[in-house]
């Protein structure tokens, strides 16, 4: 009989095979397969929890965001009405500086006009002293006081 050369190896590798059994590679490699798969499933886990983790992470990243923003505008509208208030008040400032100012240059104006007319009068009353003088001096005979008076006033002013 003539054995084919796929015979011997079909031969060897059934022996190779009962070997194989006889030491327990099968349980090993069984062993091997559920020891891959339990780390798989414990990367996997870890895998959820981390992402798990993340989310509840980013939630509370969201919730912080959120709440400084509304402090953020809180802020801002504090301070518009910080500067409305504070620009109320500068221009009331500026209004009551307008009306002090404004009085002080009325009264001043008011003094001046009453400090010119007060030098009109005593002008006025010094040149007719000077002129009742010059009359009192020369006489009344023969002089028109009228005009002499008039022409001594206007020396005077002038």
């Amino acid at each position: 009989m003539h054995y084919d050369a796929e015979l011997f190896v079909a031969i060897g590798f059934g022996i190779f095979l009962c070997v194989l059994l006889y030491v327990g590679a099968h349980k090993k490699l069984g062993a091997a397969l559920d020891a891959r798969v339990g780390r798989i499933k414990g990367e996997l886990a870890e895998a959820e929890r981390l992402r798990s983790e993340a989310e509840s992470l980013l939630a509370s990243f969201e919730k912080k965001r959120e709440d400084a923003e509304i402090e953020a505008k809180a802020i801002v509208a504090q301070a518009k009405s910080e500067a409305e208030l504070l620009a109320t008040e500068a221009r009331q400032r500026l209004e009551d500086y307008v009306t002090r100012r404004t009085k002080q240059v009325e009264d001043k104006i008011a003094q001046a006009e009453a400090q010119a007319a007060a030098e009109v009068r005593a002008s006025a009353a010094d040149a007719a002293v000077k002129v009742a003088e010059a009359v009192l001096r020369k006489g009344v005979a023969g002089t028109d006081f009228v005009s002499a008076g008039i022409a001594e006033v206007k020396a005077l002013a002038h």
